[in-house]
């Protein structure tokens, strides 16, 4: 299993591609082949503030609804509709039409206490 070397992860499985101030934030492939089929996804609102490691969105799949966690702290800036309408993009695309939410930043430095793409590697190996 190969995972995405741009990109930072949680040990909660969820990763964070950064962009100047904002953050786009999905999960790994990892976790959606353990979930299964997601047949439902609740991103947050925007304008929602959460603090890293809060639970931040919802995904259901034909095993069990799972809360995701927002890996920094931040204001939401975006929920993506797109998952809303069709949540399997989360199995098909995890790290590209299937990302759930986008935060802007509010303490960057919270990156440097998540993992690379080789720790990551290592967790789930």
């Amino acid at each position: 299993m190969s995972v995405p070397e741009d990109l930072k992860y949680a040990e909660s499985h969820e990763w964070i591609r950064v962009e100047g101030n904002i953050g786009t934030v999905g999960i790994s492939d990892h976790a959606q082949a353990e979930l299964t089929d997601i047949v439902f996804a609740e991103p947050p609102q925007p304008g929602t503030v959460f603090a890293a490691g809060a639970s931040a969105a919802v995904v259901e799949s034909v095993k069990a609804a799972s809360d995701i966690y927002s890996p920094v702290s931040g204001e939401i800036i975006e929920g993506n509709p797109a998952i809303v309408d069709n949540p399997a993009l989360i199995n098909t695309d995890p790290y590209g039409e299937g990302w759930i939410f986008k935060i802007r930043l509010s303490n960057p430095a919270e990156l440097d206490g998540l993992k690379d793409a080789a720790a990551y590697l290592a967790q789930i190996s």
